[in-house]
């Protein structure tokens, strides 16, 4: 385990044993982390090197006032944000989303997707309702490993706004206690449940880079508390003894993690084109309702997903909340909240669309854009729309896709698909075909054979394959 905290517990020697700090160095990770990981070379050839990030809009964003406005309509059903021409013709989309929509070359969206999903279930969603109870991002953990065995990152991470800025005081609500479904390992396991840096999730007893009170970004902070465990490593011996892949392992998590999850890295112009604190003023959050868990902050955590992925990640979930919009006005939960966020997504969504091609990485990197359901076709009483699983928000970008495209149509008033349906089933099987040879895969004996049998026969888009 290693930790890092604003305590002197790392650097008041006194109060940090050897075997302490062989936990905190490496060897406590044992056979689970880097140690046996680097020691023996992943088996070649049934991994394609590609990486997903998936960016979960919990609380169910509506369908209408993303990508299919329905204009035409009558008044009760239409995008009440009105719409905005895409630079596809004939296309629109909800009028909050300028800057997708005129890059419409670089991803695809879904107008035939639909959830099935009517309540805020995100693992049915996450898991397409695969047999081990288990979100894609486990059972890609559980095939590729659960750290990349070249730079020792963990392969599947879940990063919430606190990942940014862990002095956030966020409130309780349901998307809190739903939260962890989003990457819930099920019956593979606790060791294949998502890293999550601020210090929860179910691998938090193998790594964590948490430091309380203080910013990720704070690099120099990052820094030194790093640099006092390596002292002390050299001072006391703690590694004298231990085998080179021990060490190696320790180098890694010491000079090699932590770097991953460093925005003061970043170039300014790059920390500025992320930003959606602008676009997303958070002294102005009350005045929407119940958005206890809501940030500003995601352009950032998609930032640090992109760097996540680059240092070898393969699965990262981002974490977006507040989009259970039942009711406009002043009452909770209401759609009066709805354009800031959605600007919000657009100029942080277009952000990393646009850095994956500058960096060249659009046939490595797949993103995902999507919630647990749609909204309602028809606006309630109270001028918001409810639950609604037959249609739901669905947008793929990069990783060696077709993009460009708009699959799938709905009827007139984006009630049901009138055109082949996708479900979770078809993303999950999706996502598995993005990572693996299923083919090679098929010949490799460590794993089980129902998870074997699951990767096989899990439907796909094909329409993202043609």
């Amino acid at each position: 385990m290693l930790t890092i905290t604003d305590s002197n517990r790392l650097t008041d020697c006194p109060g940090s044993t050897r075997r302490e700090f062989l936990r905190i160095g490496g060897m406590g990770m044992g056979s689970l982390f880097l140690p046996a990981l680097l020691a023996a070379k992943q088996q070649a050839g049934f991994i394609h090197d590609r990486a997903v990030v998936l960016l979960f809009l919990q609380g169910g964003p509506s369908h209408i006032e993303f990508f299919d406005p329905k204009m035409q309509a009558p008044p009760e059903i239409r995008s009440m944000t009105g719409e905005i021409q895409t630079s596809t013709p004939g296309i629109t989309f909800g009028s909050t989303f300028p800057r997708l929509a005129s890059m419409t070359d670089k991803f695809s969206i879904f107008r035939s997707y639909q959830s099935k999903n009517n309540a805020h279930t995100y693992l049915d969603v996450t898991g397409g309702k695969n047999p081990f109870k288990a979100a894609m991002s486990a059972v890609y953990a559980r095939i590729a490993g659960t750290n990349n065995s070249a730079t020792g990152i963990p392969s599947n991470i879940l990063l919430k706004p606190e990942a940014i800025r862990p002095d956030l005081q966020l409130g309780r609500n349901f998307e809190t206690s739903a939260l962890p479904t989003l990457t819930d390992p099920g019956l593979l396991g606790p060791s294949f449940g998502a890293f999550d840096p601020t210090g929860g999730g179910k691998l938090k007893e193998n790594l964590k880079l948490k430091i309380t009170q203080n910013r990720f970004a704070d690099r120099r902070l990052l820094l030194s508390k790093l640099d006092a465990i390596r002292r002390f490593a050299d001072t006391s011996g703690a590694l004298e003894g231990t085998n080179k892949f021990q060490q190696q392992a320790f180098d890694v998590i010491t000079r090699g993690v932590a770097d991953a999850f460093d925005l003061g890295q970043e170039r300014p112009e790059t920390m500025a084109r992320y930003d959606t604190t602008s676009v997303f003023n958070m002294s102005a959050l009350n005045r929407y309702g119940d958005l206890r868990r809501t940030s500003n902050l995601l352009g950032h955590q998609l930032l640090l997903a992109r760097r996540l992925v680059e240092r070898g990640c393969g699965f990262v979930t981002v974490s977006d909340c507040g989009w259970d919009h039942h009711a406009n006005g002043n009452s909770p939960k209401n759609m009066t909240a709805f354009p800031p966020m959605a600007h919000q997504v657009d100029h942080a969504v277009s952000a990393f669309i646009e850095d994956i091609h500058q960096r060249g990485l659009q046939d490595k990197v797949m993103l995902i854009v999507t919630g647990e359901m749609g909204r309602t076709p028809r606006i309630n009483k109270n001028g918001g729309r409810e639950h609604w699983g037959e249609l739901t928000s669905l947008l793929i970008s990069g990783g060696g896709i077709t993009n460009g495209q708009v699959i799938g149509q709905s009827d007139g008033q984006a009630n049901r698909p009138v055109s082949t349906p996708y479900t979770p089933e078809h993303l999950f099987g999706t996502v598995l075909r993005t990572f693996f040879d299923i083919g090679a895969l098929r010949l490799q004996s460590q794993f089980p054979n129902e998870l074997i049998q699951l990767i096989e026969q899990a439907p796909a888009m094909d329409p993202l394959f043609s």
